[in-house]
């Protein structure tokens, strides 16, 4: 049988997982940061959408706002936090389309050409580089032709505080995977997988780093 992959866990560590969403609320500026993401996604019922790195499906929420019939599949590694998202759904007030996988970390358990846009956010600075590469490239298998990847993550610190805060976040996730993201190189891997147009679209710097959207197309 083959081995599961070892993977960051949303806080760093198991044990922090179910503070996940609280954190978050205490330390980033939540609202404008998942609302400029939906905003960039531009979620509408004909589409397929993935989220890579589902968490505990608030991203999802904030799409349902925009887009009530949205077509949502998810796909994470950790088995945690997807027992906090299947929770949080049950609780939901309105019937979801949303279909949540698990996956081992290497190829994705979707057929090529499966989805109109693909996005992620806050799952890149947790993995190696590696591992993101493969993710970039399971992400433009699973792509139809001309459909839009979208990311949101930490990114070159824009100046001295947004630098001394994202060691708060390298703590928590490791300085190994957050390097790749304080040297703001998810672009170039982006290109150098194919994606086309790949060009930052937003940013919000925030008390722990600089915050950018990126998009490309396939």
């Amino acid at each position: 049988m083959k081995k599961k992959k070892k993977y960051t866990p949303a806080l760093g560590h198991d044990q922090f997982t179910n503070w996940y969403d609280q954190v978050i609320a205490w330390t980033m500026p939540e609202e404008e940061f998942r609302t400029k993401l939906i905003q960039q996604l531009s979620p509408n019922p004909s589409e397929r959408i993935l989220e890579f790195g589902f968490g505990t499906i608030e991203n999802l929420i904030y799409i349902i706002r925009a887009e009530p019939n949205v077509n949502y599949s998810g796909l994470d590694i950790d088995p945690n936090v997807k027992v906090l998202a299947k929770e949080k759904l049950s609780k939901l007030k309105f019937l979801v389309k949303a279909e949540l996988s698990l996956y081992e970390g290497g190829a994705f358990p979707y057929e090529d050409n499966s989805f109109d846009k693909v996005f992620s956010c806050l799952v890149f600075h947790q993995l190696q580089r590696e591992e993101k590469v493969n993710a970039l490239k399971e992400i433009y298998r699973v792509l139809k032709k001309d459909g839009m990847i979208l990311i949101c993550d930490w990114d070159k610190p824009s100046s001295f505080l947004t630098s001394l805060g994202f060691y708060a976040v390298q703590v928590l996730d490791g300085f190994a995977t957050t390097a790749d993201s304080r040297k703001g190189i998810l672009i170039d891997l982006m290109k150098e997988s194919g994606f086309s147009n790949a060009k930052h679209v937003d940013v919000i710097n925030t008390n722990i780093g600089t915050l950018k959207y990126i998009i490309g197309a396939k």
